[in-house]
């Protein structure tokens, strides 16, 4: 029987929380470095890696445990944020500040690659088949596309204003940019990256999950305190669910039966029931709550 488990980074207060998903018990709050803003978990679920913007730093848990095995500094580190893991073992990371891009290896814990990226390089989502890398450049207006095999840049592409919110679909096919300046999501065809469609939400749109099964895209709309919801299939928002005060880190579980929305401002977590799209529940969490992952193991 497998175990899943949530990972909820509480920014104000410098912890994360650890949630057995199936019945939404807290089971752990763990102190990490200043700041935690993003998780990545390895595709096994065996380890998560916590980025602690305001302290440069990423803590390494071991999620058997929910113990601190490890801390990766480097002197380049510059608020680093958001990043996610290959199948092949590598954590592709934005530093935000920085205005790069760093490999590391997640079973040394090595950084094997520094690559220059563009201004506020800030979110990062993989293509399904790891051929690619989407990196959201909030201050250039731009996603960039990193080739994985060869860790280069393939292109920059404008976008709207404040890009940060970025999400590839389970079948590859499309990619979600979300523009908190502009109020709007841009969906692109990752075979030619020809604009498809803007989206108008509501306001300061921050984040982009999909359901497991393709069908949704999840927006979290930070100033309009709701979660737009978008039909891929139709390119058109079908509904808004009202959540928490400033609604971020967005996911969906594996089994695709519920979606969880950190809300900033109101410390809780909103669980959506993706077959009625409404709030069934809220978990209580710590300060600022925000990034937010899910380890299956």
């Amino acid at each position: 029987m497998s175990t899943s488990i949530l990972i909820v980074l509480n920014k104000d207060e410098d912890t994360v929380t650890f949630i057995d998903e199936p019945t939404r018990n807290i089971l752990k709050i763990a102190a990490v470095d200043r700041n935690p803003h993003e998780v990545a978990v390895t595709p096994d679920g065996r380890k998560a890696f916590v980025s602690n913007a305001g302290g440069n730093t990423i803590s390494v848990f071991d999620m058997h445990t929910l113990e601190i095995v490890d801390t990766i500094r480097h002197p380049e580190f510059n608020f680093p944020h958001e990043g996610k893991i290959t199948q092949d073992g590598r954590l592709i990371l934005a530093s935000t500040y920085a205005n790069k891009v760093f490999v590391i290896d997640t079973a040394t814990h090595a950084i094997t690659n520094i690559i220059p990226a563009q201004r506020m390089s800030h979110m990062v989502s993989l293509t399904p088949d790891d051929k690619f890398a989407y990196v959201s450049n909030i201050g250039a207006n731009s996603l960039s596309v990193l080739d994985l095999a060869t860790e280069t840049w393939v292109a920059h592409y404008p976008t709207g204003r404040s890009p940060e919110g970025i999400g590839i679909s389970p079948d590859g096919q499309w990619a979600y940019v979300a523009n908190q300046d502009d109020n709007m999501v841009y969906i692109l065809d990752t075979a030619t990256h020809s604009l498809q469609a803007r989206i108008r939400t509501s306001d300061v749109p921050i984040r982009v999950a999909f359901t497991p099964d393709g069908k949704y895209g999840l927006v979290p709309n930070r100033e309009g305190d709701c979660l737009s919801v978008i039909d891929v299939a139709r390119k058109l928002e079908i509904k808004r669910i009202r959540t928490g005060i400033w609604p971020g880190g967005t996911i969906c579980n594996a089994a695709g039966t519920y979606a969880y929305v950190a809300n900033n401002k109101t410390n809780d977590i909103s669980v959506i029931d993706l077959a009625t799209l409404k709030v069934v529940d809220l978990i209580d969490v710590g300060i600022h709550p925000d990034g937010i992952g899910v380890a299956v193991f």
